[in-house]
Order: C-alpha cells, then structure tokens, then sequence
C-alpha cells in the first residue's frame, strides 16, 4: 500500500535530484498518510501529475468517499507539482486548499490529475481534477503553495 516504484519522473529532474543523492520517489510521495490511506502517484512532472486513491478505507458513515480523502489526493498532488516546479532548491508548502465535491463514490477507485494554474518564483497554485472509473468528476480542487528556499535537512527523510 502507498508504493512509489512505479513513479514515472521527466529524465531531466531524476538527473538533477540523481546529483543531489535524493530518492525521488521517497522524496515526492504520498508520505505517511497518503499512505495508510492508500494514494498512489503513478506520473511526476510540474506540468502534470497523476495519482490514484481507493473509495475502500477511506469512506464516511454513509459508505460514500469522504471528502476529506479527496482533499488528501489534491493535496498531495498539487504539492507534488509545485515542488517539481520549485526544483531542488526550494520546498513547497501548502496555504490554500479548496475542495469542490460533485458527486458520491461508494467503491472503485478514484483518479486526480494535477495541473498548473499558475507558476511562479513564490508560489505555485495547481487545478486538481478527481474522476471515477466511469470518468465522472468527483471533486475539483484548487491548491496553492508558497515555495521558498529550502533549509538545511528539511528536505531529508527520517
């Protein structure tokens, strides 16, 4: 659950993080909690990134996808995507998050796509579209992140 081996990054940022002595996919996961929940990232780029989420164990009293789990989804791929745009230098942290939930999901799997709205040198703000199997939108989420320069050992896992 919550594995990353399958993360598909741009050569061009493997390159750069491979110099750094980082592990991208530790680096850029879902961490601790995306992974009890179960979040998979299956594509990495600043343009672009892509994750899956089960409707099984993240559910509300009413067996529908709680809405807090689509949040945890867009959160984490938004940020994903604005740390792949600040580079190895800076960190991104989330400010503003905002969920818009369209339509309940009792099983399956669910699918978000991060896209860039806006990005600059201080923050990064990304449109996050969560579907169903049958492609139906579920949520649209909007994330935005300052990015600033990133201390000595904030960056490192442990």
């Amino acid at each position: 659950m919550g594995e990353q081996t399958t993360v598909k990054f741009p050569q061009e940022v493997i390159e750069e993080y491979a110099a750094l002595g980082v592990d991208l996919p530790a680096l850029f996961s879902a961490g601790h909690l995306g992974e009890r929940m179960g979040v998979k990232i299956l594509e990495a780029s600043a343009d672009r990134v892509l994750g899956t989420l089960p409707v099984e164990g993240n559910t509300q009293p009413y067996g529908l996808l709680h809405g807090g789990a689509s949040a945890v989804l867009a959160e984490t791929l938004g940020s994903i995507g604005a740390m792949l745009h600040g580079g190895s230098t800076k960190i991104a942290v989330g400010v503003d998050l905002n969920c818009t939930h369209h339509r309940g999901v009792r099983s399956g799997l669910v699918t978000g796509v991060a896209v860039p709205v806006h990005r600059g040198r201080t923050t990064a703000t990304y449109e996050i579209a969560i579907t169903d199997e049958q492609d139906k939108r579920v949520c649209t989420a909007r994330l935005t992140c300052v990015l600033r320069e990133l201390q000595r050992g904030e960056g490192e896992n442990g």
